[in-house]
């Protein structure tokens, strides 16, 4: 069973860049589409994109576009979120998971298979 454990969390200030990994472990991470999600303190969780199979990435949030980049190294089973230009309404804790449809793991399914998340916080 996939099993998903982010990394890479920290304390910034606003302006920097951080880059969080989302290790993949328990089967080969190539059949899975991962995505990137946040919840802040009192917002709603937050899809921030995903990237499919293929290596596109789809369904990037207004709020992270053009700051925020996902990529994926199948032989690393490893998948990535580079923030940029980070602020502090960015302070959220992190997590990656893998979506779930009748067709497979592709970004427009239910969520499943998340990491315990990495906390993210943004100074002014």
């Amino acid at each position: 069973q996939l099993q998903l454990v982010e990394s890479g969390g920290d304390s910034v200030q606003a302006g920097g860049s951080l880059r969080l990994s989302c290790a993949a472990s328990g089967v080969a991470l190539d059949y899975y589409s991962i995505g990137w999600l946040r919840q802040a303190p009192k917002k709603d969780l937050e899809v921030l994109g995903c990237i499919d199979v293929n290596g596109y990435t789809v369904k990037v949030a207004d709020s992270v576009k053009g700051r925020f980049t996902i990529s994926r190294d199948n032989a690393k089973r490893t998948v990535y979120l580079q923030m940029n230009n980070l602020r502090p309404d960015d302070t959220a804790i992190y997590y990656c998971a893998a979506p779930h449809s009748l067709y497979g793991s592709t970004c427009d399914g239910e969520y499943k298979n998340w990491g315990q998340g990495t906390q993210v916080t943004v100074s002014s």
